[in-house]
């Protein structure tokens, strides 16, 4: 296997197990519409379901579709960081944020599968306004897409060799 795949899937393996041990750690801890203040008036720690995407977006229990259409973005985002790491020119920012993106969407995936919505535990707020709850698997995913844009930004113009800026 190439160096890049192994960087981008040891990074993707790490971000699921550290996602699904801290979704365990939330379910067991927290029981499920519960939160734990950890600084008051600033961040719980809570135990919610999603079944809908970021943002909470198409988080309802009367749509049954919801589940397919997440599945099957997931299996296009997969297949396209693999089809954009093979054809990458070598970058380690890069491989790092796709490995982030990939790890993200699969620890995702996995709740999706097992409890038909993602398990979000992390809810930050002042007063009333609550950002809504989120997991290791969404930090990672913005993390990684933040270092593929910073990689992609960085990267030389064909022929010049300078950064290219947009």
């Amino acid at each position: 296997m190439r160096p890049r795949f192994v960087m981008v899937f040891s990074i993707a393996a790490a971000v699921i197990g550290l996602d699904q041990l801290t979704k365990l750690w939330a379910v067991t801890a927290i029981p499920e519409h519960h939160s734990v203040p950890v600084i008051a008036g600033f961040f719980d720690l809570v135990n919610v379901r999603n079944r809908g995407a970021a943002f909470g977006f198409l988080n309802r229990s009367d749509i049954e579709w919801q589940f397919w259409l997440f599945l099957v973005a997931t299996v296009l985002a997969v297949w396209a960081i693999v089809s954009l790491t093979r054809a990458a020119q070598e970058d380690r920012v890069l491989f790092t944020g796709f490995g982030c993106i990939l790890g993200g969407a699969l620890g995702n995936l996995v709740d999706r599968v097992r409890f038909r919505a993602v398990i979000d535990f992390l809810d930050f707020y002042v007063g009333d306004w609550h950002w809504p709850a989120f997991n290791v698997a969404d930090i990672a995913i913005c993390v990684g897409a933040f270092l593929a844009f910073i990689a992609m930004y960085r990267q030389p113009a064909p022929g010049n060799g300078t950064p290219k800026a947009r």
